[in-house]
């Protein structure tokens, strides 16, 4: 079965952005960035809340930018083609390979995993995820701890009064000193 993973840059306070909304603290270098390019080669779909979808709408035109480099080519070689599900009640359309949620997102999950398919689902937005969390559908967090202290925001985990058991399955620090943490649920 597809695993359900959440994936996102988080700040050492637990935000993924900050009180002002904003999260120019989690530019990645080049090898938080190299990580990211490889983690997204095993994703089979990715389901976004409307926030994050509209800052990733960059990426479905950014081959067209000739001051990017590299690695950043290929990332939105890799991110274009992925099919997304949006989930958002004010869009009417959506752009690129992705499509409107037309079910609820334990609806979605469910038809995702019973079909045939490589990859994981990634679901990225804190508000999205924390709904999958409160549903019991995320089977691994994922996060890329960066050496900031934001003082609140948009907290990475659900502010929900529920116990959830992990297991710590990876870990790595980079030479910026971001710590990439991954743990799988138990059950």
């Amino acid at each position: 079965m597809r695993s359900v993973t959440y994936s996102m840059n988080v700040s050492l306070d637990g935000y993924v952005v900050g009180p002002d909304g904003g999260f120019d603290w989690t530019t990645p270098d080049e090898d938080v960035f190299r990580f990211w390019i490889d983690e997204i080669r095993e994703v089979g779909v990715h389901l976004l809340g409307r926030r994050l979808y509209e800052t990733m709408l960059y990426w479905e035109t950014a081959d067209r930018d000739p001051s990017l480099d590299d690695s950043m080519l290929e990332w939105a070689a890799l991110w274009k083609p992925l099919p997304k599900v949006v989930f958002s009640t004010t869009l009417s359309a959506v752009r690129g390979n992705a499509r409107l949620a037309s079910s609820s997102l334990a609806e979605e999950i469910e038809r995702l995993r019973a079909e045939p398919g490589e990859g994981d689902i990634a679901i990225g937005g804190a508000t999205l995820a924390a709904e999958a969390a409160a549903s019991d559908l995320i089977d691994e967090y994922r996060a890329m701890v960066y050496p900031v202290l934001v003082g609140g925001g948009i907290p990475f985990f659900p502010r929900r009064e529920r116990r959830v058991d992990l297991e710590l399955v990876e870990t790595r620090t980079f030479n910026s000193k971001v710590v990439y943490l991954r743990h799988r649920v138990t059950r």
